[in-house]
């Protein structure tokens, strides 16, 4: 007895292994675009830091930037932007906030 290859021929063999496909399709879909645009925040919320540090006339080493771009925590980016707005150092950014 030779045995057959998958998928099954059958109408309901059909049926549910299209189903389970397009259904993990589109949750893999849906989490790759969470996750895009999660990483698309933070980039963003990094570029806003830095910019705030620079257009205040601060020196940002590369230390500095690193460490700013390197963050992927959206809260703890949007918080060093509201900092970048009165600190006197860009090295003060960082202080006390537990990164």
């Amino acid at each position: 007895m030779a045995s057959t290859s998958w998928p099954v021929y059958s109408p309901f063999a059909r049926e549910h292994y299209g189903r389970g496909l397009e259904e993990g399709k589109a949750e893999g879909k849906a989490e790759g675009k969470a996750e895009g645009q999660a990483e698309g925040k933070a980039r963003e919320a990094a570029k806003l830091v830095l910019l705030f540090l620079s257009a205040r006339g601060l020196d940002v080493t590369d230390d500095v930037r690193a460490r700013v771009t390197d963050c992927t925590d959206v809260e703890t980016l949007e918080a060093w932007a509201a900092r970048a707005a009165t600190v006197q150092t860009a090295d003060e950014l960082f202080d006390g906030s537990g990164q």
